[in-house]
């Protein structure tokens, strides 16, 4: 069983950036996936960025390209997800997931992913 602890989250105004943490626990083994999702208003939730172990690989959403960086600590245990230039459509829930399956596929569909964080809420003014 693993436990996703989100941290980061806030309020910016328009254009400013903010960092969010992923912190994995619970398991021996490291996580071997990890995404960040979001809920924005009036929306469905949606896959923003994934990351394989390692950092051998990304996505991410057509609408975060070139604005937001996932990057991973040497541990695997921990995500980051740095976003810039955020606009008023960014803001909403953001959810850290994680599966520890080898060899497994990554990319943001939420049926890949039975491990979730409690969400960090981020505001955009």
């Amino acid at each position: 069983h693993v436990q996703l602890v989100e941290s980061g989250g806030g309020s910016v105004q328009n254009g400013g950036s903010l960092g969010l943490s992923c912190a994995a626990s619970g398991s021996k083994y490291s996580v071997k996936c990890m995404a960040w999702f979001r809920q924005r208003p009036g929306k469905e939730r949606e896959g923003v960025a994934t990351i394989y172990t390692g950092g051998t690989g990304t996505y991410y959403a057509d609408s975060v390209k070139g604005r937001f960086t996932i990057s991973q600590d040497n541990d695997k245990n921990t995500m980051y997800l740095q976003m810039d230039s955020l606009q008023p459509d960014d803001a909403g829930m953001y959810y850290c997931a994680a599966h520890l399956r080898s060899g497994g596929a990554c990319y943001a569909s939420a049926p890949l992913f039975p491990f979730w964080g409690q969400g960090t809420q981020v505001t955009v003014s």
